[in-house]
């Protein structure tokens, strides 16, 4: 069988046409192949958990406490500090929170939150700490800032040992906590001439004087219609009232009623209960 140069270049030819579609094909699957892949990567999304964590967090806010929460909060947080300070200096315990309640207005008030300064202590001459500067008897004057309120309890306590015109109130009983308001008053720590009832309410209110009888290993007997030494009732909010209503009813002013009751505004609702102290001499 004689193959010709014609049939060599036909047999040629062919066999390199073959080869020649065989690599397009390889070629045309790796392209698909990569196409495949990159769809795959380009894929999943999921971003939703964030929703559930912000409605957690809607949950746990705090809701502010009325007034009468306020004080309560407070001597839960600073009786251990009121009951240390009377076991070093002698000075009941009742009236340290009495005065701490009604000068930081439990708490809330400007000085304590930003400078843990909960008794109203300026600054006078000598003090080298730090300070804060608040409108009080003048415009813009200074006070001490502590850097825990710890501090501010103890400064307290050195405010009254180390002045002289305070001196006659140690004297007293340590439990005798309403000779120790009215002494507090004729030594001139306040000019507010109700400053020894609101000091005596707060104690008999909140039964203060446990925690008098606590350090002094004494049994705690309450007494019954005590609070009614400083003349104060509990009147309950109806629909209706105003501040100025319930002051005119009770012979009392507003302002007294918004600081016995540690009242930042004139806000009141129905059913909320009010400690009022009706005045014979307004």
């Amino acid at each position: 069988m004689k193959i010709t140069l014609k049939s060599l270049c036909i047999i040629f030819f062919t066999a390199t046409l073959l080869v020649s579609c065989g690599s397009k094909k390889k070629v045309t699957t790796r392209k698909d192949r990569t196409k495949t892949t990159r769809t795959v990567k380009a894929e999943p999304k999921k971003p939703e958990p964030i929703i559930t964590q912000e409605s957690d967090e809607k949950v746990t806010q705090t809701i502010t406490p009325s007034y009468a929460d306020d004080v309560l909060t407070y001597v839960e947080l600073f009786a251990a500090d009121a009951m240390k300070e009377m076991q070093l200096y002698k000075i009941p315990a009742s009236i340290t929170l009495a005065q701490g309640i009604l000068e930081s207005g439990s708490g809330k008030g400007r000085l304590a939150m930003e400078a843990n300064n909960h008794f109203g202590v300026k600054c006078h001459q000598g003090w080298n700490g730090d300070k804060i500067y608040h409108d009080d008897d003048a415009s813009q004057e200074c006070f001490r800032k502590y850097k825990d309120a710890s501090y501010s309890y103890r400064d307290h306590s050195l405010f009254l040992t180390e002045r002289s015109r305070y001196r006659n109130l140690f004297s007293l009983d340590a439990d005798d906590y309403k000779s120790w308001a009215k002494g507090l008053k004729d030594a001139g720590y306040a000019t507010d001439r109700r400053y020894p009832d609101k000091l005596i309410g707060l104690i008999e209110r909140y039964e203060l004087n446990k925690y008098d009888a606590q350090v002094l290993g004494k049994t705690y007997v309450r007494v019954k219609g005590e609070a009614g030494t400083s003349k104060q009732i509990e009147y309950t909010i109806i629909k209706g009232d105003t501040l100025y209503q319930i002051a005119r009813k009770h012979n009392t002013t507003v302002d007294h009623i918004k600081r016995l009751n540690s009242l930042k505004g004139d806000g009141i609702s129905v059913g909320s209960k009010l400690v009022i102290e009706p005045d014979s001499k307004n």
